[in-house]
């Protein structure tokens, strides 16, 4: 998990022994599940026509054969290979036509590619599908936030255009998960959705779609940060609300029962992204904070930056832990935000500590931490919407030729 997109397939050699290059992390991703070839010929014989039967063999296949070549680093091809498989598919789930439950539909875990995930549902095949276009987008946005071939100690700062880029393309990946759970899930049988994995139970998915929005949200305070217009008060907020998504993101996820490595990973990834954004929201709500004119404001402004450094610390720490957990990640290059508040926090902790230190000591009762200011969240999942069903399942005079005994 979260390194699906993100494995260089480049092998360095040095004489017979081969390394494989870690992969750096900055979108996370959860471990596609990509489809296991089978015959649908075979299941809907006699029930579909012959010509759309061989579409929608085709079509699948297809998407199997270029997930397993690339290893599902071609984004665009997939996702243009699924888009034209959607609207064939679609008709497997219509009540009128009678063809739900009568196909075995096997997807495996692309990491792994050992567990199969076997379910007799075309509504099952349905959210493999979506969900496998939403881990394509959040993989297209880290590739390009990550260097291809990434160079140790080297200084990285994607361009604008990417960071806006990758921004959109979590908030569309946000828009399919959501989709997911609002109209795929909620209308499945409890037997079914017992026997869903874990990377596509309602918790799980509402926890991938709000930690998306929370690093949109992370890129569009980078922005805020390298620009001279965005004033602190922008800053402030696009802190807390980066804040308040991790906090959401985690909530869903920790009602998730959750013990494979993968699970225990993403857990670590929310806790490390948690702890950047309440330093850089205590680290802004003491700038506004020591603007004030009352001596009181200037000590809470104090306790906001020595927070805000402890949580630095902290942030540091959970990210050398989440790198570390299976499966290993790459340590990521200090950059946008981060990079900002790793020189500025020590430095005004520091200096405020020791300019309104004396009053901090003359009253104790000003040593607590304020709270955050609340904010109405910002981003919002795209709208999804299933394309038209393929206009072949709609003909009037589609009747099935089924051989008589």
């Amino acid at each position: 998990m979260g390194c699906t997109a993100s494995i260089s397939k480049k092998i360095y050699c040095v004489g017979r022994r081969k390394k494989l290059n870690i992969p750096e992390i900055a979108v996370f991703i959860p471990a596609m599940q990509i489809p296991v070839e089978l015959d649908l010929r075979k299941a809907l014989r006699g029930l579909v026509p012959q010509d759309l039967l061989d579409r929608l063999n085709s079509l699948r296949n297809q998407i199997v054969l270029i997930a397993e070549d690339t290893g599902g680093s071609a984004f665009h091809e997939l996702q243009r290979a699924l888009e034209e498989y959607l609207p064939v598919l679609l008709g497997l789930t219509k009540k009128e036509f009678g063809l739900e439950g009568i196909v075995e539909f096997k997807w495996k875990n692309l990491l792994d590619g050992q567990q199969e995930i076997c379910l007799t549902s075309s509504w099952f095949e349905l959210l493999s599908v979506v969900h496998m276009m939403a881990i394509l987008l959040l993989s297209e946005a880290n590739s390009l936030l990550v260097p291809m071939d990434p160079v140790d100690g080297c200084e990285r700062n994607p361009p604008e255009d990417c960071k806006k880029d990758a921004i959109e393309l979590l908030i569309k990946a946000s828009g399919y998960l959501e989709f997911c759970v609002r109209c795929i899930l909620a209308p499945l049988p409890p037997d079914l959705k017992s026997r869903l994995p874990i990377d596509m139970q309602e918790g799980f998915l509402e926890a991938i779609s709000i930690q998306a929005l929370g690093q949109g949200t992370e890129l569009q305070l980078g922005l805020a940060v390298e620009s001279k217009k965005a004033t602190l008060s922008v800053k402030r907020r696009l802190a807390c609300e980066q804040l308040t998504y991790f906090a959401q993101a985690h909530f869903s996820l920790s009602a998730c029962n959750i013990t494979h490595e993968h699970g225990k990973k993403h857990l670590l990834f929310i806790k490390w992204k948690y702890l950047e954004a309440k330093a850089a929201a205590y680290y802004y709500h003491g700038l506004i904070l020591d603007k004030g004119s009352e001596p009181s404001s200037h000590v809470v402004a104090v306790c906001c930056f020595l927070a805000a450094n402890e949580l630095l610390t902290d942030s540091k720490k959970a990210c050398l832990s989440f790198c570390m957990a299976k499966p290993v990640t790459r340590a990521p290059l200090v950059w946008g935000v981060m990079k900002h508040l790793s020189h500025k926090v020590p430095d005004i902790a520091s200096r405020k500590s020791q300019m309104y230190g004396y009053l901090l000591e003359e009253d104790k009762a000003l040593q607590s931490l304020p709270d955050l200011p609340d904010f109405q969240l910002s981003l919002r999942p795209d709208d999804y919407n299933l394309p038209e069903i393929d206009p072949a399942w709609e003909c009037e005079n589609w009747a099935t030729k089924v051989q008589t005994l």
